[in-house]
């Protein structure tokens, strides 16, 4: 077994040290950030996955996962270092590289035998070519190294599973010690693992998400013209989905794509293609067409409210995306800027997980309150807005929700419920790309 360790245990970090841990290695994660690394070595989750808590729990128990706060802990006692450290957006789309270079130049400096750097984090294409150089500037001992890439493909809320069921590793390297270290650190995984050299695999992972952000901005352009020509987007979904080329995933029509990678990498894919003389106009049009989803959800709320200023609206999900508390480029937190800023509305907010993570970014005050049940959040409400497809929502008591609202109008952003049976139980149901239901009552 492999000795690794994982510089930066924010989402992709973390879910790597405890899967990598739960295979048998042995896995220590380092990380600036002391009350996180605290929390960690008392068994507590800084974010929630399902499933992580488990797995942080067995592998500190079996002394397989241990964390630190000083990356020569881990840097020194391993031969495989991933680097997990964030890689925002700067103003102009391209990726701030700067928590990058500061892992490398860590490595440089600590570094007392060969080591296999590995990017794990979502990096612009030559980025291993700027690490190599970095560590080869300060590698003031002449330390042997290599340098790999292993893009990581995690969707929050199922990013155990898809660690631990992958449905392609992908492997970037520029030597045979390197590739035959990450052929054993994957040994026994029943999936294709392709090894390419870094460039390729740097440019797999960027372009296998602009290509599912490009299918959701599509299926929500379609849903728009379904909506003129009174078509249901849902079942045009399922009629190009039989098709092996294209496939039903992704094609969800709603308020769009959010979350901590989608937004920041079609961006930033957008901008190293065009420094490398590329025309990805492309690409811009799909994160225009994103950013515009709010624009139409506030069309729909205006079309069944009339006015907006001094109406109480319950808003259903905050998160992103089910199973995860992460609101970050979440469309909840971008209607609920837009609301305190364009109208007098109130509002009530709910959601299973990301209440905690909300209030931080718009604490309560006399617009804005958190409350305990979706019911709570419909009651006295003009309208209520679903923005997370949370399980819980779609098994709501629809009867005892309308009757604690004031007036029973949905304004469903993510297409939870049938149309016909909001009609039959007596609602006004505005969703994306499908039968409006105009009761008037």
């Amino acid at each position: 077994m492999s000795e690794v360790c994982v510089i930066g245990v924010g989402h992709v970090g973390l879910i790597t040290a405890v899967c990598l841990a739960k295979l048998g290695h042995s896995v220590i994660g380092v990380d600036k950030n002391a009350e996180r690394i605290d929390q960690l070595r008392r068994g507590q989750c800084p974010f929630y996955e399902p499933g992580l808590e488990d797995l942080l729990d067995e592998g500190l128990q079996r002394g397989r996962l241990s964390f630190s706060q000083r990356l020569s802990d881990g840097i020194v006692g391993s031969e495989i270092i991933f680097i997990c450290v964030g890689t925002p957006a700067v103003a102009d789309g391209r990726a701030d590289m700067s928590q990058v270079e500061e892992a490398a130049r860590a490595v440089a400096q600590h570094m007392t035998g060969y080591k296999l750097i590995v990017e794990k984090s979502t990096v612009p294409v030559k980025t291993s070519q700027w690490i190599k150089r970095t560590i080869g500037l300060l590698n003031r001992r002449g330390v042997e190294f290599d340098v790999a890439s292993n893009p990581e493909f995690l969707r929050e809320g199922s990013a155990i599973h898809d660690f631990m069921h992958p449905d392609r590793i992908v492997i970037g390297v520029e030597s045979e010690r390197a590739k035959q270290l990450m052929l054993r650190l994957y040994e026994g995984f029943d999936c294709p693992i392709l090894v390419t050299d870094i460039s390729t695999a740097e440019i797999i992972k960027h372009a296998s998400n602009s290509f599912l952000a490009l299918k959701i901005s599509y299926i929500n352009m379609i849903a728009d013209l379904c909506e003129r020509a009174g078509a249901d987007v849902r079942m045009v979904a399922e009629g190009m989905g039989y098709d092996a080329r294209i496939g039903r995933a992704f094609l969800d029509a709603g308020v769009g794509y959010g979350g901590s990678c989608f937004p920041k990498d079609v961006k930033a894919f957008a901008a190293l293609a065009e420094e490398l003389g590329v025309d990805f106009g492309l690409l811009r049009e799909v994160d225009r067409i994103n950013e515009g989803r709010i624009e139409r959800l506030m069309a729909k709320l205006r079309e069944a409210l009339w006015v907006l200023n001094g109406k109480q609206i319950g808003i259903l999900g905050l998160a992103f995306k089910p199973d995860t508390d992460d609101i970050r480029e979440a469309p909840s937190a971008r209607l609920i800027e837009r609301l305190l800023r364009e109208t007098d509305v109130r509002m009530k907010l709910y959601d299973v997980k990301a209440m905690s993570a909300m209030r931080e970014l718009y604490p309560p005050d006399e617009r804005l309150a958190y409350v305990d049940s979706p019911y709570e959040a419909a009651r006295d409400a003009e309208a209520i807005v679903i923005l997370t497809e949370w399980d819980e929502f779609k098994k709501l008591d629809l009867v005892k929700l309308k009757s604690v609202m004031r007036t029973p109008i949905i304004v469903d952003g993510r297409n939870i419920f049938e149309p016909d049976h909001m009609q039959e139980l007596g609602f006004e149901y505005y969703c994306m790309g499908r039968k409006n239901i105009r009761n008037h009552f």
